[in-house]
């Protein structure tokens, strides 16, 4: 009998530690379910609010694209917002991606300032932040990392281009982004920092198209018609379909483009490869629109435990007419 009594009692223990395993097991998962698979041990879907700033153009298109299809390609459950270029409308996506309890937020901001407050949100509620494209003005440690270009080298490059081509002397418009964004501070920046060179190149007119085809046409049909219009040589624009816009205008006022005023700008769509080869468009600094690979792969490595450096610095290149023809074909986007 005590034989028998002593193996009911091993067997009880048995059962209350296995219990205790499947207990903490349990609130493991629970734990981790703003994580993947990998990390939680379960089969339930990562989820990711992004919110994108807009349609503005074609960069923004192909870059919402990559975002799109490399999701849809690893199986993650992507919640999209468009904020048709407003920071009030990202503000809401973010804070409705907190309510429902996203795993990861990823956002591209419209401008600089003014995220703090909602990305604290973000933090007291354990979602990590991950920031695509442009880079907020907050503190590191209310994001994980920040993917993108480095918009000032972009601007460095294209006036060393210009500088070249135009033997250090030129008089020069500038067709700027949209006002507060990173991309627009920082390739305005990276343009006059290479112009401190040259003593000879000035910038005579700057005003912005907000990356828009339609104001890039507009600002420059009003600067053409102007006293300042008709001594420029040069155009900077901080996209290619601001240039693509301001190219129109050119030639609508009887000049030519490419040739009577040249032309340098940002992005390296296919629109501006077609541009390069008909002589309309000399020089485009490329910036990659294909982040989702490398956002995704980011996420992928935070869930695992990887520590991620905050910046992770796409590698851009400039294309001008010379290299138009051979590249068109390799363009995606």
């Amino acid at each position: 009998m005590r034989q028998v009594l002593g193996w009911l009692a091993l067997a009880g223990l048995v059962v209350g530690l296995a219990s205790a395993g499947c207990g903490k097991g349990d609130s493991g998962g629970e734990a981790s379910s703003t994580g993947s698979s990998a990390q939680g041990g379960t089969d339930k879907k990562l989820v990711v609010g992004f919110s994108q700033i807009g349609a503005e153009s074609a960069w923004r298109t192909a870059n919402t694209e990559s975002i799109k299809s490399e999701a849809e390609k690893r199986g993650i459950e992507l919640k999209f917002a468009d904020a048709q270029q407003k920071q009030e409308n990202q503000i809401k996506a973010i804070r409705s991606f907190i309510a429902q309890k996203v795993d990861v937020i990823a956002f591209a901001p419209v401008v600089e300032e003014g995220w703090e407050p909602v990305l604290k949100e973000a933090k007291e509620a354990g979602i990590p932040v991950f920031v695509s494209d442009r880079r907020p003005a907050v503190p590191e440690d209310l994001y994980v990392t920040f993917i993108g270009s480095d918009f000032v080298k972009e601007g460095q490059m294209a006036a060393e281009w210009l500088a070249k081509k135009m033997d250090g002397k030129a008089v020069i418009a500038e067709l700027t982004g949209t006002p507060g964004s990173a991309p627009a501070n920082d390739r305005k920046k990276g343009f006059e920092e290479v112009l401190a060179n040259h003593p000879d190149m000035k910038v005579v007119f700057s005003q912005t198209g907000n990356f828009t085809r339609a104001e890039g046409k507009q600002v420059m049909e009003a600067l053409l018609k102007s006293d300042v219009g008709k001594t420029i040589n040069a155009l900077y624009a901080h996209n290619d379909d601001m240039a693509l816009g301001a190219i129109q205008a050119i030639e609508e006022a009887g000049k030519k483009p490419g040739v009577d005023i040249i032309i340098v700008s940002i992005d390296g769509v296919k629109g501006a490869f077609d541009a390069m080869i008909a002589g309309t468009l000399n020089c485009t600094v490329e910036c990659n629109p294909l982040l989702g690979p490398y956002l995704f792969d980011a996420i992928e490595k935070f869930k695992k435990g990887e520590t991620l450096p905050k910046r992770i610095v796409i590698e851009d290149k400039f294309f001008d007419q010379t290299m138009a023809a051979q590249e068109l074909p390799n363009r995606k986007y």
